[in-house]
């Protein structure tokens, strides 16, 4: 992985000639057992660069009695500790700007990257070129997984601000693809986004789910006519959960008259790696020679199987890696396996996010993911306006108490029903979900609607409401 001299290039060589592939690359389509031979290669390799060049992981080999050289299959990973988010924002305080975890040289780093931060600060990762054009080739993958070709217009509907991912990233991976991005993101607002795809007529919209169906609802009100009327086909959804659940994602085809795919990822390891084909029954991992991943059952932390039906937290470990490598690294992102096998011709499993393990809370003993709240509260639209917000005013993730759940009335719904719309959603929370439930019924549009961040759906205090009890 040594650095090289390379010329700039905005488009990968050959994309025009992929418009008819069936997938990006061929090892979206090989067998599992190729791809594990060509994992336990780049495993090898990756093990030795850490050990000439991580002081991090030196000194956490070290420290849990394990050698570089011992790890040479997949399943020698389960010999390894796990690598936490709070490690590396303690790597990132002790050793700014990129970490004690940093690997490569400062010289060769050409471009650097920041999450949202919506769980505390941001983490800064670090990019070689090889890095870079490793991010651009999987958001390759997941975009043309979901229908996007070379030569396709994508509006941009992701933020472009903060450093964070969904913004510049995109924008130079749709243009390594062959596709055209319309960088102007969330945080241009509607109503410039709006006309944008009136004047050009894009084929993809890219935007996080909620600000994909704010921004179509106001269709309307800004340009006159419906959403579905301006040629949207692909809505490309990612960035928070809402693409996984039923009824948003009717709600998004509804307003765009478009087919809705979803994709996953995360700053420490890339921007986007689980990508949904166009069978729309999952998330595929497109991206397993760069990413050895493991399903973690979080209770007993042991690896199981990604078997139809499993569920567990997703954990990745880095391959072909220079500056900010990481090995064992628990996402947070807690899925449910949807499939083994697709029509498409992947052979990647197939997930679906559930939500982040973080996020999770325990109710009387009972595990509640916000992201599964919000899909009960979405589905019983037009009594709802489809929007909640969690209330956790509790320390920790634990309470023996009702959950509070706050939850917008529908448009036009009259407060005097508010008492029976109570009642009905604390029995559908309970049905569905097996907790109890403590709701409180708000006006339509109390909350701020989606805009250029995401939607945080946990509060911690209650919000400044009117006439709202402590």
């Amino acid at each position: 992985m040594a650095s090289r001299e390379y010329n700039i290039q905005y488009q990968r060589a050959d994309a025009a000639d992929k418009k008819g592939d069936a997938c990006w690359h061929p090892i979206e389509a090989m067998p599992l057992d190729e791809v594990k031979k060509l994992q336990e290669r780049k495993l090898v390799e990756q093990m030795a660069y850490l050990k000439e060049r991580s002081s991090f992981y030196q000194k956490k080999f070290a420290d849990a009695g394990v050698s570089f050289d011992e790890i040479c299959t997949v399943e020698d990973l389960q010999k390894l500790p796990f690598t936490y988010k709070t490690e590396i924002r303690e790597s990132l305080n002790a050793k700014p700007p990129f970490g004690l975890h940093l690997a490569a040289d400062r010289k060769d780093i050409v471009q650097m990257q920041a999450s949202s931060g919506t769980t505390g600060s941001p983490s800064y990762v670090a990019l070689t070129q090889n890095d870079a054009e490793m991010w651009h080739e999987m958001n390759a993958r997941c975009f043309f997984a979901s229908g996007i070709r070379p030569g396709d217009m994508s509006l941009h509907g992701f933020a472009m601000a903060k450093g964070f991912v969904g913004g510049v990233p995109i924008t130079q991976s749709m243009q390594y693809m062959g596709a055209i991005d319309i960088p102007i993101g969330a945080d241009g607002g509607a109503d410039r986004l709006l006309r944008a795809a009136a004047d050009l007529r894009p084929r993809v919209l890219a935007a996080a789910p909620n600000f994909a169906i704010f921004l179509g609802e106001k269709a309307v009100d800004i340009l006159g006519v419906e959403a579905k009327t301006l040629g949207i086909e692909v809505v490309l959804v990612g960035g928070e959960p809402g693409g996984g659940i039923p009824a948003i994602r009717q709600r998004i085809e509804e307003v765009w008259g478009a087919k809705c795919c979803e994709m996953l990822g995360g700053t420490d390891m890339g921007v986007a790696y689980w990508g949904e084909c166009e069978e729309q029954s999952g998330m595929h991992m497109v991206g397993p020679d760069y990413i050895i991943t493991e399903l973690l059952n979080p209770e007993t932390e042991e690896v199981i199987p990604f078997a139809d039906g499993a569920e567990g937290e997703l954990i990745y470990t880095a391959v072909g890696r220079e500056a900010n490598p990481l090995v064992r690294f628990r996402s947070g992102d807690h899925v449910e396996v949807r499939g083994t096998t697709c029509a498409c011709g992947r052979t990647g499993p197939k997930v679906r996010c559930i939500g982040r393990t973080d996020d999770m809370l325990i109710i009387r003993g009972a595990n509640v993911f916000p992201s599964a709240i919000q899909s009960v509260i979405t589905d019983m639209v037009p009594e709802t306006n489809g929007v909640m917000r969690v209330l956790a005013d509790f320390e920790g993730h634990t309470s023996q108490r009702a959950l509070k759940v706050i939850v917008e009335r529908g448009q036009g719904r009259s407060p005097d029903q508010d008492v029976a719309l109570k009642q009905s959603i604390e029995t559908h929370l309970r049905n569905s979900l097996v907790f109890k439930a403590d709701v409180r019924i708000v006006d339509p549009d109390t909350f701020e609607k989606p805009g250029a961040v995401k939607v945080a759906l946990t509060l911690r205090e209650y919000p400044d409401l009117p006439d709202a009890p402590k």
